[in-house]
């Protein structure tokens, strides 16, 4: 069945349009992270416009994000006092990086260095993350203990003011270490273009020391309200959310999101960031292939 969509000027399978929102609605509720990296150049395929696909993709993690963060949240898996730190800062720090684009722009084409720049930070994150998961489960099955020593910058940040306990994560930092980690996180997606979750989980991972499966339900709650913004300012600014492009979607989403936390729960810490290793590495390659290839052959044109 073919549907028309006004604002995107074309027609879509509405089977496949609802299958894409079930794949982006799996990975969102496995692994927390946005799917604008997979449903912009999937619903490019479809033939609809490079703007409409964002604004409408970013339309959608809406839908799937609260479904998600509120099946966590029953879990017990959101932090919301850790929660609420980060998005103060990465709103703020989403100010910060909007205005660095625009002076970098007026200095040169930054496209380009600005995405390799996150390719960059994508592999290497990638590449340590599954080396590191891969070396901790390598201990485990030969059953070595290993002991981590208390680094130096473990002591100033446990010596900073304003202390607290984060009851959900089990951990303790000072407040302005997770406002300050948002704002960073902030600026790197506001410069790049693009959501900040590939950025803050493995911020919440490795810096934050917070169990996975808390940050996962964190990071969709995060991204709730990051694309609750996009969405209004795509829609009022470029006009360019097409909401029955997004229904269908949301059809998909709504219900492959809940099937991916179903799947988290059965899948221990070291498999998720196994296969978040992937993923990352994933987007990593995509985004290569975007600066190497051109734009017909990634659409399958000639």
């Amino acid at each position: 069945m073919h549907l028309y969509l006004p604002v995107a000027l074309t027609s879509v399978n509405s089977l496949i349009t609802i299958g894409i929102g079930l794949i982006v609605g799996i990975l969102t509720g496995l692994f927390g992270v946005g799917g604008g990296w997979l449903i912009t150049p999937l619903l490019m395929m479809l033939g609809i416009s490079p703007t409409v696909s964002v604004a409408t993709g970013t339309n959608m993690m809406v839908g799937s994000a609260t479904s998600g963060a509120y099946a966590h949240h029953k879990l017990g898996n959101v932090d919301l006092k850790m929660g609420w730190c980060l998005l103060g800062g990465s709103f703020f720090g989403g100010f910060i990086g909007a205005e660095a684009l625009n002076i970098l722009n007026i200095l040169g084409n930054a496209d380009f260095v600005i995405k390799v720049t996150y390719v960059l930070l994508l592999g290497i994150v990638g590449i340590y993350m599954l080396s590191e998961t891969l070396s901790k489960l390598k201990r485990k099955k030969m059953a070595v203990e290993h002991v981590e020593k208390e680094s130096g910058l473990a002591v100033f940040l446990k010596n900073l003011p304003l202390q607290t306990y984060f009851e959900k994560s089990g951990i303790s930092h000072s407040l302005l270490v997770p406002i300050l980690l948002g704002v960073v996180v902030g600026i790197l997606a506001g410069i790049m273009g693009v959501g900040g979750g590939f950025l803050m989980i493995p911020v919440m991972v490795y810096m934050l020391r917070m169990p996975l499966h808390v940050v996962i339900g964190t990071s969709l709650f995060i991204i709730l309200f990051t694309s609750i913004e996009v969405t209004f300012l795509q829609a009022y600014t470029n006009h360019s959310v097409d909401f029955i492009l997004a229904v269908l979607l949301l059809m998909g989403s709504t219900i492959g999101t809940q099937i991916g936390v179903v799947f988290g729960r059965k899948l221990k810490g070291e498999h998720l960031k196994l296969f978040l290793a992937f993923i990352l590495l994933l987007v990593a390659v995509q985004m290569t292939l975007q600066l190497v290839l051109r734009p017909s052959i990634l659409l399958g044109g000639n």
